[in-house]
């Protein structure tokens, strides 16, 4: 690898910091698939927290 191509990789981002939510349109179907998901989730917390201990 050449030095300018060994710079151009320590300086560009491994990650990429942008907020779902400005990502995801407001009418896309993967909200509605969130909602149904944490909301099943919020009904198994009891559960959760039993088998699992602090």
């Amino acid at each position: 690898m050449a030095a300018t191509d060994a710079s151009r990789c320590r300086s560009s981002s491994l990650f990429s910091y942008v907020d779902l939510e400005d990502r995801i349109p407001t009418h896309h179907p993967l909200r509605k698939i969130w909602q149904v998901v944490n909301d099943a989730l919020a009904s198994l917390d009891a559960d959760f927290s039993a088998v699992y201990v602090d």
